[in-house]
C-alpha cells in the first residue's frame, strides 16, 4: 500500500504578511508623547555680578507647591485654575516705575502700591518640594506661561490690530516654510518689542524634601 504524501505548507508569503502586519501596527499605533516644558536657561557665570540690585517684597509673586500638590500664592491656598487670573493681576499692576524710571502706561492693572511696580521687575518665585508631582508642576508651569502669554496678545492686538496676536505672530515667525524674509524682520521687532513690555520673570528655588 502506497504511503499518502503529506501537503507542504506553503509558507513563501509568510515573510511578506508579517511586513504587511508591522507595517499596519506601525501606522495605527499611538506613540504617547511626554510632557515637558520649553525653557532657555540662563549663561552660566563663574563669578556672581556685584552688588545685585534690591528687589522689594512687593515686585515678589511666591508660589509654593507642597508633596500633597496643594499650592500657596501669597501665603492663601489657591487652586490652580485661580493662579494664571492672579498672576496677570500682579505682572500687570502697574503701580509705580520701572529701573529706568519710566510709568507702565500700557498696564491695566489696579496701580496698587503693595503689589509690583512694573513688569520688568515683576518676579514670580516658584518653590516646590522634591515630593511634588511633575504633572502638578508642570501645569502650574503652564498656568504662568499662560499669563505672559495673554498679556503679550492683549497687547499686540491693540497695537497691531485683531488677528495678530502674539501668539499668531511668534507661529508665523517661527514656521520654517515662510521664506518671506522681510515679514520675518517684521514679525521679530514686534515678538521682541512685546517680550519687553511683559518679560517672563520666573525665577524656580532649589526643591526641597521634608
Amino acid at each position: 500500500m502506497a504511503k499518502r504524501s503529506i501537503p507542504e505548507v506553503n509558507a513563501g508569503s509568510m515573510a511578506d504578511i508579517a511586513f504587511l502586519l508591522l507595517i499596519f501596527f506601525l501606522v495605527t499605533t499611538t506613540i504617547e508623547q511626554d510632557n515637558g516644558i520649553t525653557r532657555k536657561l540662563p549663561r552660566w557665570e563663574e563669578v556672581p555680578p556685584p552688588n545685585p540690585p534690591v528687589i522689594k517684597k512687593k515686585n515678589i509673586f511666591t508660589v509654593v507647591v507642597n508633596k500633597d500638590d496643594k499650592m500657596l500664592v501669597e501665603d492663601e491656598l489657591m487652586e490652580l485654575k485661580d493662579l494664571k487670573k492672579a498672576a496677570m493681576e500682579f505682572i500687570d499692576n502697574g503701580g509705580g516705575k520701572s529701573a529706568e524710571g519710566e510709568t507702565c502706561d500700557y498696564c491695566q492693572g489696579a496701580r496698587s502700591p503693595e503689589s509690583s511696580d512694573h513688569p520688568s521687575k515683576a518676579i514670580i518665585a516658584l518653590k516646590n518640594e522634591r515630593e511634588t508631582t511633575y504633572s502638578t508642576y508642570v501645569a502650574i508651569q503652564n498656568e504662568l506661561g499662560a499669563a505672559y502669554t495673554d498679556l503679550r496678545n492683549r497687547e499686540a492686538v491693540r497695537m497691531y490690530g485683531a488677528g495678530n496676536t502674539y501668539t499668531v505672530m511668534n507661529a508665523i515667525y517661527k514656521d520654517p516654510k515662510v521664506k518671506d524674509d522681510a515679514l520675518k524682520a517684521k514679525l521679530e521687532t514686534r515678538l521682541d518689542k512685546l517680550k519687553k513690555m511683559y518679560p517672563q520673570i520666573i525665577s524656580e528655588a532649589e526643591s526641597k524634601s521634608n
